[in-house]
């Protein structure tokens, strides 16, 4: 079970009513596109020094982008003060990011979804290209790959995951992913999965539902520079292949870390 938590922000913006005289919250994105609400979905395990940066990039743009509210949804180390400042909600439940995402799309009120890693900062003209997105396409849509990491090696693999999207359609969670939730609950959603929960949902999108912003999602490259991008690739690469041929996702699990 997954309880929610509500964490006010400082700087919510307040209108004055005529007739009242008193405040009233106003939800974010009425200054821009009053008919269309997103809610953003993080799924958090440990990530406390990643945290911050991600939910500032987010609570900078609130009310261009017309997000709605800011879902933590945490499987284990955040705690309310971590995400309060930036007006999230917390929620808080069993570790597995397919599970936290799952929950976090069912909390949530927007019309469209936006999950996040919650090591991944999205940059510059984000939320206007999220904007306008939402209120031009139908489709799904995903940002490009991009590595806080100023190597040659990092800028190989941004351009391999270029091809790979390219060729075959698959994008990665790391990407990011924008879904109306008309879409995402037509294709059934995230599958309470403990690894591979992107790739499932993706391929139940389909090509011709996905659509690609020109718009970098800056991923922390930790895990390439810890383990070697010759080792971590070809680790990745193995993970999609034991999918592929239907091994179970615990134990795919057990071989990414």
């Amino acid at each position: 079970m997954f309880i929610i938590t509500k964490c006010y922000n400082r700087k919510q913006n307040i209108t004055r009513t005529k007739n009242m005289g008193k405040h009233v919250p106003t939800r974010p994105c009425q200054r821009y596109c009053p008919a269309i609400m997103l809610s953003v979905i993080v799924p958090t395990r440990n990530a406390n020094a990643s945290l911050p940066r991600t939910l500032a990039c987010l609570a900078e743009r609130t009310d261009e982008a017309g997000i709605a509210e800011i879902i933590v949804a945490d499987g284990g180390s955040v705690t309310e003060p971590d995400v309060g400042e930036f007006g999230a909600v917390l929620l808080r439940g069993q570790s597995g990011r397919g599970r936290q995402m799952a929950a976090g799309a069912k909390a949530a009120t927007g019309d469209w979804l936006l999950f996040l890693h919650a090591d991944t900062v999205l940059g510059k003209g984000w939320a206007r290209a999220v904007r306008t997105h939402m209120a031009e396409s139908s489709k799904a849509a995903v940002f490009r790959f991009e590595l806080d990491d100023a190597s040659i090696k990092a800028r190989i693999l941004e351009k391999l995951v270029v091809l790979r999207c390219r060729v075959f359609a698959m994008p990665y969670g790391d990407q990011g992913l924008l879904v109306s939730r008309a879409l995402y609950e037509e294709v059934g959603g995230f599958r309470p999965l403990p690894l591979m929960e992107d790739v499932d949902l993706v391929s139940r999108i389909g090509r011709s539902r996905l659509t690609y912003l020109d718009v970098p999602a800056i991923t922390s490259a930790e895990r390439y520079v810890r383990d070697g991008y010759v080792a971590r690739i070809i680790r990745n690469l193995t993970c999609l292949a034991m999918w592929s041929v239907g091994v179970p996702p615990e134990r795919i699990r057990r071989f990414y870390k």
